[in-house]
């Protein structure tokens, strides 16, 4: 992971980014779970843990097998894997929908193919990994309704893939930035996220959350 990065995505107001029209229900009151695929764990994790109604989130791997799923293997480009957060959430208190839209706003730049800022190839591409037909076209609706809204200057190279497995990360990876405020690429690429988050989704924060919870 490169310690300088540009992230242009941040630059896009959050008063362009529409509601979703397209949502699941939310009167379940199990706890449900989305995986995310949005370049580097370390920051699309710390992003989602200060979201109000979010439970857990997990760093890993998923869109590969189970024999290569650790991260000096990943980190070649070449397993197939994506870098993930597997975000649980309780659907009463956040929705899929909110969770997406936190995901194409702040967690990520969706039109960037396969790399983040300086961090190149297929383990940093944007993606839903879905765990069935409900949330593949919630997000496909989404996807097109931020496209026809001209939401960014370039359109969305977000792939939609179904859950295979989701392969937790090593625990050095485990909130991360949390444990590493003040690690370079923390600061340079993480901490902006956070920022943009405390600033535009106040009212979606967990309470008492600020960005002094990661630096």
């Amino acid at each position: 992971m490169s310690t300088s990065c540009t992230i242009p995505g941040l630059n896009v107001p959050k008063s362009r980014f529409p509601e979703p029209e397209s949502d699941l229900p939310t009167g379940d009151n199990r706890e449900q779970r989305v995986v995310l695929g949005g370049g580097c764990f370390w920051c699309v994790e710390a992003v989602f843990l200060a979201v109000n109604g979010v439970s857990r989130v997990e760093s890993g791997y998923a869109g590969g097998t189970a024999e290569t799923a650790n991260y000096e293997a990943v980190c070649g480009g070449q397993t197939g894997h994506a870098e993930v957060v597997d975000v649980h959430y309780d659907p009463q208190t956040v929705s899929f929908g909110e969770i997406l839209k936190v995901f194409f706003s702040v967690a990520h730049d969706p039109t960037q193919l396969n790399r983040q800022g300086n961090d190149r190839g297929t383990q940093y591409r944007s993606a839903v990994f879905y765990e069935n037909d409900e949330q593949k076209q919630v997000a496909e609706a989404y996807i097109r309704q931020l496209n026809s809204a001209g939401v960014y200057d370039n359109p969305l190279v977000t792939t939609l893939e179904p859950l295979e497995a989701f392969y937790p990360a090593e625990d050095y990876h485990q909130n991360f930035a949390a444990r590493n405020p003040y690690q370079p690429y923390i600061m340079a690429v993480a901490a902006p996220k956070i920022e943009k988050l405390v600033d535009t989704f106040g009212d979606q924060l967990k309470p008492g959350y600020t960005d002094n919870n990661i630096a």
